[in-house]
């Protein structure tokens, strides 16, 4: 038999009809004579919704911790109870299981715990019992602590990738509200296409870029560990799109120049301005940031001023991250030696990703003038081989998004259908 992992989001499992119709297409799987572990996320907005409870409680709530996790972990145990019902009352026989007891053993940071091992013997026993195994999703269980741990919004997907990987399942079906990765955002831009085939460092990309359709701690997971994946609607039986990795595959097709555009607004931007320009002073600055637990994305440093020997450097990272990080910064002031801080949370975030850019001259200049025709002023520029980020106004995203789509000739030949609300 193949092992089918089927990982379903909250918005494919928003009520009651759609919990009934998402055990529906378990079953069916299941009597194709495939194996089926499923994992699966909160109920719509639970997950929002117990945050917002959480607020009303303690104001001034910490980001994470061990309680926090306690509560949000519940929203999934709902669902996966709900499933398994769902399931056993359409003819077949179901368990669910807790992170935990599916053998999902992280580290043990709160909020956004990393995955150590996978010891799913449960899950395996239940496979081996006819039983179709249901996960819950976003949660795991630290061995030294005894206490449950969630991954960070998202985690689902890992979740999923990850007890493929330990089971060596034959494919991870990520189900969500749209019909597979899209060359842009379909609800941004309604004209773009879906792609049929990806790779996943293509794909990683993206999803560090802003695209929602997969987590990229998922993506990056699945392309160390071999696994394939398989992007489809919830609410469709239509193939979506296949991410794999092209070495793995044997792949000798040529890699299309530009596969999409991804656009992140969840960012902000901290300048240090006045930073003295002597060898260490950068490693310092960011080794308080690392101190104060935040992830930086972009970094630019100017030109330094010959009168002043001082220049400005300013990096990106999560809006939620900055208040910690000009804290921890503010109060090294004197020691690091710089002028002042600035703080900046109305930017958004564009990228362009295509495997085909190591190969094709001109990518670069192409999207500056589609930008510059719009009148759209670019703040920070980032690339790697197959990536060009920029940094725009916040207000300013949407239109650059829609601009460079069209720039590069990405745009399909009729809307792309979007049928919940969230993209997850």
């Amino acid at each position: 038999m193949s092992i089918i992992v089927q990982k379903f989001g909250g918005s494919s499992v928003a009520d009651a009809e759609s919990i009934k119709r998402v055990a529906k297409r378990i079953v069916e799987t299941r009597k194709r004579g495939d194996d089926v572990v499923v994992v699966v996320s909160a109920m719509g907005d639970t997950t929002d919704e117990l945050l917002d409870l959480a607020h009303a409680v303690v104001p001034a709530l910490p980001a994470e911790g061990r309680e926090l996790d306690m509560l949000l972990t519940a929203g999934e145990r709902i669902s996966m109870a709900l499933l398994a019902m769902a399931i056993k009352s359409q003819g077949a026989d179901a368990v669910s299981f807790t992170g935990s007891q599916a053998g999902m053993l992280t580290d043990d940071k709160h909020g956004a715990a990393r995955i150590v091992s996978v010891t799913p013997g449960r899950v395996r026993q239940a496979l081996d019992q006819g039983q179709i195994a249901i996960v819950q999703g976003f949660a795991g269980f630290n061995k030294v602590t005894g206490d449950i741990t969630t991954l960070g919004r998202g985690g689902s997907d890992t979740s999923a990738v990850a007890l493929a990987a330990a089971l060596d399942a034959d494919v991870c079906e990520i189900y969500t509200d749209v019909d597979g990765v899209f060359t842009a955002d379909p609800r941004v831009v309604p004209k773009a296409r879906k792609i049929g085939r990806i790779t996943s460092e293509e794909m990683l990309e993206l999803a560090a870029g802003g695209a929602k359709v997969l987590h990229n701690r998922s993506v990056e997971y699945a392309r160390r560990h071999g696994v394939t994946l398989h992007v489809r609607s919830s609410f469709t039986s239509d193939d979506g799109t296949i991410v794999y990795d092209p070495e793995r595959a044997g792949s000798t097709m040529e890699e299309p120049m530009i596969v999409g555009v991804a656009h992140d607004l969840s960012e902000a931007k901290v300048t240090v301005v006045g930073v003295p320009d002597v060898p260490g002073t950068a490693a310092r600055i960011f080794t308080i940031v690392a101190e104060a637990g935040a992830n930086v994305d972009m970094i630019v440093q100017n030109v330094s001023e010959a009168a002043t020997g001082r220049t400005d450097i300013s990096f990106t990272l999560p809006k939620q991250e900055a208040g910690s990080v000009l804290q921890a910064l503010d109060s090294h002031k004197a020691d690091v030696g710089f002028a002042s801080l600035q703080h900046d949370d109305q930017i958004g975030k564009l990228a362009l990703v295509g495997a085909g850019m190591r190969t094709n001259a001109g990518v670069s200049a192409r999207l500056f003038k589609a930008l510059a025709d719009a009148g759209i002023n670019i703040e920070m520029i980032s690339t790697s081989e197959i990536r060009i980020s920029v940094v725009t106004r916040a207000d300013q995203l949407v239109d650059a998004v829609r601009v460079v789509h069209s720039a590069f000739e990405l745009d399909g030949d009729q809307d792309a259908v979007v049928h919940g609300g969230t993209g997850r």
